[in-house]
């Protein structure tokens, strides 16, 4: 069992997390940038940590969320979604470091791309899934998509961090 976590995330994925650690007596620690300064999950971490680098690119320092790890003797870092929890060198690098990764291993993450892990997993098992797509690359292609499969679709942000940028959208 792990006594301490980093939540290489933020926003509500980062809430989660804390909320389970805390009903499972984990300590935690909240790294944040500038803007997310006053965010639910710094505030509700145990301990937290302004990462130097700003906005969504501080999430993406590797080398400095496992600086913060041994400095604060960190036992495991859980990713959440998106940043670093598809990326198979930082789950080799924790692991080099003696910090467990809470999430696929690198070897998963190298074979299967965990984007699509889930999804195919479902439809070799004869789940009905929602129709979805590739990355879109124009408005004209996802307006074409959108036709194909039929409207209301779901228009996501190849950036958005989880739920985040996600617009129902009825018509062209």
């Amino acid at each position: 069992m792990f006594t301490k976590i980093l939540i290489a995330n933020r926003g509500e994925i980062a809430v989660r997390v804390i909320k389970t650690c805390q009903r499972l007596h984990i300590r935690t620690v909240a790294i944040f940038t500038k803007p997310d300064a006053k965010a639910l999950h710094v505030r509700m971490a145990d301990e937290r940590v302004l990462l130097v680098k700003g906005e969504a690119k501080g999430y993406l320092e590797a080398d400095e969320i496992i600086r913060i790890c041994k400095s604060l003797n960190v036992d495991a870092v859980h990713p959440g979604y998106g940043f670093l929890s598809e990326n198979a060198l930082f789950c080799r690098a924790l692991e080099k470091s003696g910090i467990a990764f809470i999430g696929p291993t690198p070897e998963s993450i190298e074979q299967f791309g965990l984007k699509h892990i889930a999804r195919e997993l479902a439809i070799k098992s004869k789940v009905r899934v929602v129709p979805g797509s590739s990355l879109l690359h124009s408005v004209e292609d996802a307006i074409e998509w959108a036709e194909e499969i039929g409207y209301p679709v779901l228009l996501k942000a190849t950036a958005g961090g989880g739920g985040i940028g996600m617009y129902e959208c009825n018509s062209a």
